[in-house]
């Protein structure tokens, strides 16, 4: 997709400055964060391609959510001042992803059902019973963490009982977490059945405040960091032995598994189309989920940001 319909970063002379997958971040006086979401989409832990309006539907709409499930449990929103930026509490990440499953899927190394299907009962910690089909319910949500990679590494699964004695999670704070996450798992899952979609898994990040309090962090139901599924059609696309209509990154996950890349080597080119499926389904996604149009952002990107931002980078700079 051409720069002109996408962003695929920006940069800022703010201190601290770090880069992740999709979202690149600084830091602001008075113990907080910038974070920009950009159009990039990740995939096996490779930044794989540009999605138009992609980092505007995750930005707003995982501001939708943190605003949604407040009462569970406090978040790092301070002001959401552009489509595809956000001022945010500057918290401390905990070194865990807490991955929260209600079914049996995934393509990734670190997904269930690969290890399901080559044999694999006990995995994460749980003893799962046979006869689970492909995309199938697991018994229950099921908790499970990995340990977060360096950059250019894989994260690692584990379990909760390994987080709890490792002890990079204090054990109490740990059990917290996974009260307010299958809290949270829950409440997904009521809205996003109520959009007719099944919220098939979903992670979570969370960090500590300044205070010393949890703060869930990162994003949050985003189709980037969970796995939605059209509902009216799950359960004949499985009679039939036909993956689910997913309303999420999967599907470009899916076309580079067809051309046989799983994350190492040279990143393979992909048509426009799947580039073009992709932007339509995140935008559809945001529009059921939250009830309200999408609205592009005035476009250049980059220059809209920028003016929507001038007074956080003048009183950064202010003497």
């Amino acid at each position: 997709m051409g720069a002109p319909e996408t962003l695929e970063g920006i940069s800022f002379e703010l201190p601290g400055h770090q880069a992740g997958k999709v979202r690149d971040a600084w830091e602001l006086p008075d113990q907080r964060r910038l974070l920009v979401t950009s159009d990039r989409l990740s995939a096996f832990d490779r930044i794989i391609g540009l999605v138009p309006n992609k980092g505007q539907v995750l930005n707003q709409l995982a501001a939708w959510w943190f605003n949604l499930t407040s009462d569970i449990v406090p978040n790092h929103v301070i002001e959401v001042p552009d489509p595809n930026a956000l001022i945010a509490i500057d918290a401390t990440p905990l070194p865990v992803e807490v991955i929260v499953r209600a079914r049996l899927t995934g393509s990734t190394d670190t997904a269930v059902l690969p290890r399901y299907k080559a044999g694999e009962r006990t995995l994460y910690g749980y003893q799962l019973p046979d006869g689970i089909p492909d995309h199938g319910p697991l018994p229950e949500p099921l908790i499970t963490p990995t340990t977060k990679a360096q950059k250019g590494g894989h994260d690692t699964p584990t379990t909760i009982d390994e987080v709890a004695a490792s002890g990079v999670v204090e054990p109490g704070l740990w059990t917290e977490i996974q009260k307010v996450a299958l809290e949270l798992f829950a409440r997904g899952t009521e809205v996003a059945a109520g959009a007719g979609f099944v919220l098939a898994d979903t992670k979570y990040e969370f960090g500590l405040a300044p205070d010393g309090s949890l703060l869930l962090i990162d994003e949050m139901h985003t189709p980037d960091s969970s796995r939605y599924w059209a509902a009216d059609s799950l359960e004949d696309r499985l009679d039939r032995g036909l993956g689910p209509e997913s309303f999420d990154k999967e599907p470009v996950r899916l076309a580079l598994a067809d051309v046989g890349f799983r994350g190492d080597g040279p990143v393979p080119a992909l048509p426009d189309e799947v580039w073009a499926a992709a932007s339509d389904r995140y935008v559809e996604l945001f529009e059921r989920l939250t009830g309200t149009a999408f609205i592009p952002g005035e476009r250049p990107a980059e220059q809209r940001i920028r003016t929507n931002l001038a007074g956080v980078l003048d009183a950064q700079t202010a003497p």
